[in-house]
């Protein structure tokens, strides 16, 4: 017996699908910055800092990039409240996530620093600036121009991660999904319209920070 395709009681739940997928930008877009702006601190920090603090951040990079992110997810949905951190599910998620891509954004923007030519350093301190005018005016803007596709593709990244923390109840792309299945058991239906959602964000991401990678950095062309 054949499989009969009837999208219209999915299509029909439009509004919820928007819903999820809006969120799962949202989640994306709130742990992004927040891990990008821990990564920028974790990785001078590691590069240019004591080496009591490069031996923390490098375990903590380690934690994190060898244990599974759902794992994350449930760690901290579950064992902060019990510290006494009260948070919400998608307060949760951000968290989690964030916390998860500040590991691997750091590892990333730690090379491009490395990779800046030792001569604008030397540059730096025969005019007799300080390590941290030097780090801040001359290492780091070259640094994040010659990761800047590669932070993106993090982005890319955290919007298809963000499909596990339906795990913790987080009503992302991936939960709304799995509630309208049970709503309408059209389970073919609705992957196909998930996955169709998914693949337009994550390619029109892919085209936003390519032009953007143009623009910002045009002057160093």
């Amino acid at each position: 017996m054949s499989y009969v395709f009837q999208f219209g009681p999915i299509l029909d739940r439009w509004p919820l699908f928007l819903h999820g997928a809006l969120l799962t930008i949202e989640l994306a877009a709130i742990s992004t910055f927040v891990g990008l702006a821990i990564a920028v601190v974790l990785a001078v920090s590691r590069s240019f800092g004591p080496r009591p603090v490069a031996w923390l951040i490098g375990a903590y990079v380690e934690l994190i990039r060898n244990t599974p992110l759902l794992v994350q997810l449930y760690l901290v949905y579950f064992v902060l409240p019990k510290a006494g951190m009260r948070l919400d599910s998608n307060q949760a998620a951000a968290l989690a996530l964030s916390a998860n891509l500040a590991a691997y954004a750091t590892e990333i923007i730690r090379a491009g620093l490395e990779a800046t030519p030792r001569g604008l350093v030397e540059a730096g301190l025969s005019l007799g600036l300080r390590k941290g005018r030097i780090i801040r005016h001359i290492i780091l803007g070259p640094a994040l121009r010659s990761v800047y596709p590669a932070l993106g593709s993090q982005f890319v990244l955290q919007i298809l991660g963000s499909s596990l923390v339906s795990a913790i109840a987080a009503e992302e792309l991936t939960a709304v999904s799995n509630n309208i299945m049970m709503e309408t058991f059209r389970n073919f239906e609705v992957f196909i319209v998930t996955g169709a959602l998914y693949l337009a964000m994550v390619l029109a991401f892919r085209v936003f920070f390519a032009q953007t990678n143009r623009s910002l950095f045009r002057w160093a062309a």
